[in-house]
C-alpha cells in the first residue's frame, strides 16, 4: 500500500501558512490515503478516488471514535514497522467512565507533536519562556497518558520558571504562588480544567493583574452544567479579569485552537476547522453550522482529517465557536460547554 513518492517531511507541515495550508492538506491526503491501513479503508468504503480530491471539503474525515476501536498510524516510511509492533514516542488516551472503550492515541514523532505546540503558542502567547505556568489538572494528573498534562509539561520545559508547576487540590499553595508572582508583576498563565478553576476562584477570589486564566473545558459531573459565558462571568468576577481564555483540543488531535475572549476560537497554523451537515456526513462547508471537522497537520502519521462529534458553527474569517455535543454521544472527561 506504501508508496515512496508520497512521504512528507515534518518541516512542510509544520510550516503551513493561509497561503499554502490547502495544497499541503491535499498532499497530506494523499500521504496517509497511502500509509494508514485503516483511513485507506474507510475511504475505499465511502469509494473515495484519490485523484478526485482536490479540495479541503471533498476529504474524507474519519470519525474520532475510530481512535477507540482501532489503531490509527499513518507508516513514516515503508520500513516502518506493522501496525502491531508499531515504535511509538508518545502514547495519549482519553478519560472514560468504567467499561467505557478509551481513545488511544500513537505519536511516532514527538518532534512533531512539540514543535507544532511551541510555534502554536508562541502564535497567540509569545515564547513560553515569559510565563510562569501552573496547571490546575485535577483528574488528569490522576491517569496516565493524558495530552493535556503532557502538552502542559512540554510548556513549563520550554518556561523554564523556577515557579512552574502542577496542582491537584493544593489551593493554598496555588494562591500563595500566585500572589507571589502577581507582587513580582510576574506573567502567569494558570491553566486549568474548568470545574477545578470554578472551586478555586470560589474560594481564593483575587484581583489579578500580571495572570491569565485559561480554562480547557471539562465539568466531569463535578458541578451544575453552565454555559462557557457563566462560567467566564464567574472566573471574571472573582478574579477582576477581563477576559478568560480557552483551550481546544482533544486526545485525538495535536494541534491547538485557541480563544482570547468569549470562547471564540481561532486555529493555529497546522489546524484548520469545516463544518459537516448533521444529516449528511459528506457535506462539508468552511462556514456555518453544524458539526466540526478537524485538520490537523501535526498529526501527520495518525490521521489529519478528523469528524468530531463537537457542535459548533464557524465565521467567515475561519473563527469557529463551540456549541455543545452531539446528542448521542458519549461525553468524554474533556466535554465541551455549550453557550
Amino acid at each position: 500500500m506504501t508508496d515512496k513518492t508520497t512521504l512528507i517531511k515534518p518541516e512542510i507541515v509544520l510550516g503551513a501558512t493561509e497561503n499554502n495550508f490547502e495544497q499541503i492538506a491535499l498532499a497530506v491526503f494523499q500521504f496517509q490515503y497511502a500509509h494508514n491501513q485503516i483511513y485507506h479503508a474507510y475511504c475505499n468504503a465511502l469509494r473515495v478516488k484519490p485523484e478526485t480530491i482536490i479540495s479541503l471539503e471533498k476529504i474524507p474525515f474519519l470519525p474520532v471514535s475510530f481512535y477507540k476501536s482501532h489503531t490509527v498510524i499513518s507508516l513514516k516510511d515503508t520500513n516502518t514497522s506493522p501496525a502491531n509492533q508499531i515504535n511509538y514516542d508518545l502514547l495519549f488516551e482519553s478519560s472514560g467512565t468504567t467499561g467505557e472503550q478509551t481513545s488511544r492515541h500513537y505519536v511516532l514523532d514527538a518532534c512533531v507533536y512539540e514543535q507544532s505546540l511551541l510555534q502554536g503558542f508562541e502564535q497567540f502567547y509569545g515564547n513560553p519562556s515569559g510565563y510562569a505556568i501552573l496547571a490546575l489538572l485535577p483528574s488528569y494528573l490522576e491517569r496516565a497518558n493524558a495530552s493535556l498534562v503532557h502538552m502542559a509539561r512540554v510548556l513549563m520545559e520550554k518556561s523554564q520558571h523556577p515557579a512552574n508547576g502542577f496542582y491537584i487540590n493544593e489551593w493554598e499553595a496555588l494562591h500563595e504562588t500566585i500572589e507571589r508572582l502577581e507582587k513580582e508583576s510576574q506573567k502567569v498563565l494558570l491553566l486549568g480544567v474548568t470545574f477545578a478553576l470554578l472551586d478555586f476562584a470560589a474560594d481564593y477570589p483575587m484581583h489579578l493583574k500580571h495572570t491569565l486564566g485559561m480554562e480547557t473545558g471539562g465539568m466531569k459531573g463535578r458541578r451544575k452544567e453552565m454555559t462557557r459565558k457563566e462560567v467566564h462571568d464567574e472566573l471574571k468576577n472573582a478574579w477582576h479579569l477581563e477576559n478568560i481564555h480557552s483551550e481546544y483540543g482533544m486526545t485525538e488531535l495535536l494541534s491547538q485552537a485557541y480563544a482570547k475572549a468569549d470562547g471564540l476560537f481561532h486555529c493555529t497554523n497546522t489546524m484548520k476547522v469545516l463544518v459537516r451537515d448533521i444529516n449528511d456526513p459528506l457535506e462539508v462547508n468552511k462556514t456555518g453550522n453544524g458539526c466540526l471537522n478537524i485538520i490537523d497537520l501535526a498529526n501527520l502519521y495518525s490521521c489529519s482529517f478528523i469528524a468530531t462529534e463537537d457542535l459548533g458553527n464557524i465565521y467567515d474569517d475561519g473563527s469557529f465557536e463551540v456549541l455543545g455535543r452531539m446528542d448521542h454521544s458519549i461525553l468524554r472527561g474533556c466535554s465541551l460547554m455549550a453557550v
